[in-house]
């Protein structure tokens, strides 16, 4: 596909609520919980991050392995015993990658490029869920695959 075919892809301008993963499937930790909690649900839903949320469901940041890890290094070993002595909201990342239900795909794809994922808020910044760059990924291939079998 040459880079002029992009231009005509509708699917470009298409909004991506289709995609997205409700927050009720959507792993996550709120600011007070401590980083041995957030830690435990990082390895058991395999993911490297996570959102974020305080009491009232809105979005706060991401919490991610490498943050907690980095929060107990010591000078000469990984100082596990710290991990009870902080709270996610003094590690976690406040830059966080956002989007509304009604953006497009457009947008999404080009925040996926350095976010594993985006947090979908609403105008209260509540989350609604989250967009998986795995998730654009195979959206694209099928409709670039749709696209050239119909050439």
């Amino acid at each position: 596909m040459k880079r002029e075919d992009l231009k005509n892809c509708t699917f470009l301008d298409e909004t991506i609520k289709s995609l997205i993963i409700p927050i009720e499937k959507v792993a996550h930790v709120h600011l007070n919980n401590s980083l041995e909690h957030a830690l435990l649900v990082l390895v058991k839903s395999g993911y490297t991050a996570i959102p974020v949320l305080d009491k009232d469901s809105k979005l706060n940041g991401v919490i991610s392995k490498a943050l907690i890890l980095d929060s107990i290094l010591g000078l000469e070993r990984i100082e596990l015993d710290r991990l009870h002595d902080f709270k996610v909201s003094d590690v976690m990342e406040l830059k966080i990658a956002t989007m509304e239900m009604k953006d497009t795909f457009a947008k999404a794809l080009a925040l996926s490029i350095n976010n594993p994922f985006i947090c979908m808020t609403d105008s209260n910044d509540s989350l609604k869920g989250i967009l998986t760059r795995r998730s654009l990924l195979v959206y694209l291939n099928q409709e670039l695959f749709q696209r050239k079998s119909l050439d």
